[in-house]
């Protein structure tokens, strides 16, 4: 007698090959895998995250190797009082002559008014404005996100009392509560921080709250407190990492912008003191100097800019990455 074919294995193949396969087709339309592949595949998102990794590399290396950095460059980057008067050696970069002599590659984009070298100060300048930029960001967005999310989730009096309290602090032209805070307090570098991060608190908390009001009327969260989930456990593991897209998109486009917040209070003496230089502190300085010696001004612009940019581009990148109408 024949043996009969073996129908739990016949039947049970076929099901379980198409649920994996579909669950894999929806594993590759979800997720950070996905998310990273849309990066990879904008081009313009890509370029962004290239300058970002560079400028980051140079932040770390700068930030790790201070004490070593100082030591072998102390005499160039440094002022010293004592030794080095305003407009003494002032040399343009390689290729270019002035009064003062022509450029060498010991200095290849020249020195400051009181002989620093430039492309060190710069170099240098880019942890500050990462460590700012990067911080104070996170500073807001993690305020932010929990105010955001218990006025949404609770809404009443409690959405009340936050919303109008965030709506005060947004009232408020930035520049002119950051200097505030600095007056008060002292023009200290996480003074500075602080202050830029408490700016964009409400940006951040209007963003997601708007999402968790759309959020919270979803049915697995309606079946979370049917169960009787806490609170606390629904805002965390359902309402804010359902929420969180538009943040993450924002938060990447609003470090590039309080770099250019640190930047401009450096301009106007209230961001990180000298000596330790800043690039919106090397902008000041170059005010008197600009018209005979432009390159004094033009390269820490173009640190300020490239860095924005690649922030922008890359924050471009991610909304479109995010967006569930790309998801085809």
């Amino acid at each position: 007698m024949a043996t009969p074919p073996e129908t739990a294995e016949m039947g049970d193949q076929p099901v379980s090959s198409s649920a994996g396969e579909a669950d894999e087709s929806i594993r590759d339309l979800t997720g950070w895998r996905y998310t990273l592949a849309q990066i990879k595949r904008d081009r313009t998102a890509r370029l962004g995250w290239y300058i970002i990794s560079v400028v980051s590399v140079v932040a770390i290396v700068t930030y790790v190797d201070s004490q070593l950095l100082n030591y072998y460059i102390a005499d160039t980057f440094w002022y010293h009082p004592e030794r080095d008067a305003e407009g003494t050696a002032l040399l343009p970069p390689v290729g270019l002559e002035n009064s003062y002599g022509a450029g060498t590659w010991s200095h290849p984009l020249g020195t400051d008014q009181r002989g620093r070298d430039l492309l060190v100060r710069i170099v240098y300048g880019t942890r500050i404005a990462i460590q700012v930029g990067v911080v104070a960001t996170g500073l807001g967005v993690i305020v932010g996100t929990i105010i955001g999310a218990v006025s949404g989730y609770y809404g009443g009096w409690i959405d009340d009392i936050l919303q109008r309290t965030v709506e005060t602090v947004y009232a408020i032209p930035f520049l002119i509560l950051v200097i505030a805070i600095m007056s008060a307090f002292g023009r200290h570098l996480w003074i500075a921080i602080v202050g830029v991060g408490i700016v964009t608190v409400p940006i951040f908390a209007r963003l997601i709250r708007s999402e968790v009001l759309k959020v919270r009327e979803e049915e697995y969260i309606e079946a979370a407190k049917a169960i009787g989930v806490k609170d606390r456990h629904i805002l965390a593991r359902h309402i804010i990492p359902n929420s969180f897209a538009p943040v993450l998109v924002q938060g990447t486009l609003q470090i590039g912008v309080n770099i250019l917040i640190v930047a401009g209070l450096s301009f106007l003496g209230f961001g990180v003191q000298p000596p330790t230089p800043s690039w919106g502190q090397i902008l000041a300085d170059s005010r008197g100097y600009m018209l005979p010696n432009p390159w004094f001004s033009i390269f820490p612009g173009i640190a300020i800019l490239v860095t924005v940019m690649g922030f922008n581009l890359l924050g471009d990148g991610l909304r479109d990455a995010l967006d569930p109408r790309n998801n085809g």
